[in-house]
């Protein structure tokens, strides 16, 4: 019978890094299910999903804390499900003039209305004319059936209106 574990991963990045990690999950039987890997600011940060076979797990952990080129943790996995009938999905867009607290702020207003945040993805450019600093965020959610997503709609355009930024929120099928 296999386990499913989580591994957290941060350390400096370089050409070769994915590929060491996943020798030490395929040298201990286990199977990558599932990731997120990015390159942050000369850093590799990393979260990955693995299934590792019973006798195994001991070995597995060991080798991935003692892995050096990165400061891994290792967890056991919760319990993975599909989006249950119950929920739906849903995904946000953001684009304006970065400052402070844009994310907090975003996140507030999903968290009063239950909103679940299952992935987001920020970044930063410069805006083609002024070079001021613009920020991007795509985010996919997960919210109950019976939320009222007009009523969400309209506090997060509330907010937008507040952080001078474009919030653009689509039911996905």
């Amino acid at each position: 019978m296999n386990e499913d574990f989580v591994i957290t991963a941060i350390g400096d990045d370089r050409p070769g890094l994915v590929e060491e990690l996943a020798a030490v999950v395929v040298a201990h039987d286990a199977n990558w299910l599932e990731s997120s890997l990015a390159h942050v600011s000369g850093k590799f940060a990393g979260l990955a999903r693995v299934s590792v076979p019973a006798q195994n797990v001991t070995a597995l952990q060991k080798a991935l804390t003692d892995f050096k080129p990165l400061r891994v943790i290792v967890e056991r996995a919760g319990r993975v499900s599909l989006a249950p009938a119950s929920q739906r999905a849903l995904h946000l867009s953001l684009t304006g003039h970065d400052r402070v607290g844009i994310v907090r702020e975003v996140s507030q207003v999903l968290a009063k209305h239950g909103v679940n945040v299952e992935t987001l993805n920020t970044y930063t450019t410069a805006a083609a004319m002024s070079g001021e600093t613009m920020f991007h965020a795509e985010a996919d959610l997960l919210a109950d059936m019976r939320l009222d997503v007009s009523v969400l709609k309209t506090d997060l355009e509330a907010l937008s209106n507040e952080l001078i930024v474009d919030i653009a929120l689509h039911e996905l099928a």
